[in-house]
């Protein structure tokens, strides 16, 4: 079932999404070669608790930190520890906040350093193919038209969107109905409604599409150990289109 916020529901889940989108913010200046991830999980939770919302990631299916933080070759779900960050490295950071009782859920893909030309361009594609798949969040279109929009743009620049993982309905839980596939046909899928929020979240590999999960339990890789990256934001449909909840 997929319950449509109403407008003080998407209010509680603004002020969940600024403090997510103030977080990747603060992890924008902090990245850098010499950091650990460990280093960046650390001020992500201290800056949630500041406002006395809770770190919606730790503990959640017994996951242990408050970010994913997913580096090069790792797609999703990558724990913070002692790893130093290298000069030509990306990182994937992933956080999310729960405030009065709604949910928000944003990540970006950053680079450590100076990166190379393809990886600047997996990031760039990235970026572009959320922004694009945001833009068919309106009411009236189909769930795929925002599923479609991701793939076709990853695809015509040479890349692959991750099947195994996908993007997900949002507010009271984490996760809830529906699901949203970063590839798709258009015009299938439920018709968008106001009042639904959505986390929009492509994941796009260099390579092939195939991941795999390390023993750990938690950490998804690219298969062929080519660069992934991921970027999320949490959106509102409403009246006016399409309203990014996570941002400043």
């Amino acid at each position: 079932m997929i319950e449509l916020k109403n407008k003080e529901q998407l209010a509680r889940m603004r002020t969940a999404g600024r403090i997510v989108a103030e977080v990747l913010e603060i992890m924008k200046e902090m990245v850098r070669p010499g950091m650990t991830t460990e280093d960046l999980d650390r001020a992500a939770e201290q800056h949630i608790l500041k406002y006395k919302a809770i770190p919606a990631f730790k503990g959640y299916n017994g996951f242990p930190a408050t970010l994913c933080t997913s580096v090069n070759e790792q797609v999703v779900h990558g724990i913070p520890g002692l790893r130093v960050l290298k000069n030509g490295d990306i990182i994937s950071i992933d956080c999310g906040a729960l405030y009065d009782g709604y949910y928000g859920d944003s990540a970006i893909t950053l680079p450590v350093g100076e990166i190379n030309g393809e990886c600047q361009n997996l990031l760039t594609v990235c970026e572009e193919s959320l922004t694009l798949g945001i833009a068919q969040a309106f009411k009236g279109n189909r769930l795929y038209d925002i599923s479609y929009a991701v793939q076709y743009y990853a695809e015509e620049n040479g890349m692959s969107v991750v099947r195994d993982y996908v993007g997900h309905g949002i507010g009271r839980r984490m996760h809830e109905e529906p699901q949203i596939p970063n590839f798709g046909k258009p015009g299938r899928g439920l018709r968008l409604e106001i009042g639904m929020a959505l986390a929009i979240e492509p994941m796009v590999n260099l390579g092939g599409y195939e991941v795999e999960t390390l023993k750990d339990n938690w950490t998804v890789v690219t298969k062929d150990h080519r660069a992934s990256a991921h970027f999320e934001h949490t959106v509102a449909i409403t009246e006016n289109g399409p309203e990014i909840l996570t941002r400043i």
